[in-house]
């Protein structure tokens, strides 16, 4: 049996205290985020992220409003995992940035 490498000292995988769905939450996110960093290569999640936004922001129909979610969903994942550690600023960039991509989304979709 393979022995597991331990985190560095003062780091945790999860949030202690969590409890919810924040716990459910990470407990999920765990599997993806142990394949998308072990097995794949570490160039293609933003890559494909890119491609995703550029298409978006080019592709002035709905298809634009489709392609801008996928990244939408990874920016919202990502800042609900981090949240607890974040500082005001840190919080502001991440709901600015989510905040966007909806809007981009929408205004392809013809919301706007």
């Amino acid at each position: 049996m393979a022995t597991r490498k331990p985190l560095p000292p003062g780091e945790q995988f999860f949030t202690p205290g969590a409890t919810g769905v924040r716990k459910a939450v990470e407990q999920r996110s765990a599997v993806p985020i142990t394949f998308l960093f072990t097995q794949v290569p570490r160039w293609v999640a933003p890559a494909l992220l890119v491609i995703l936004l550029l298409a978006g922001f080019v592709l002035d129909s709905w298809l634009g409003g489709v392609a801008v979610l996928p990244v939408a969903a990874f920016i919202g994942w990502l800042a609900y995992l981090s949240w607890p550690s974040l500082g005001v600023g840190g919080k502001l960039l991440r709901v600015v940035m989510l905040t966007f991509l909806i809007l981009v989304a929408a205004d392809r979709f013809g919301a706007f």
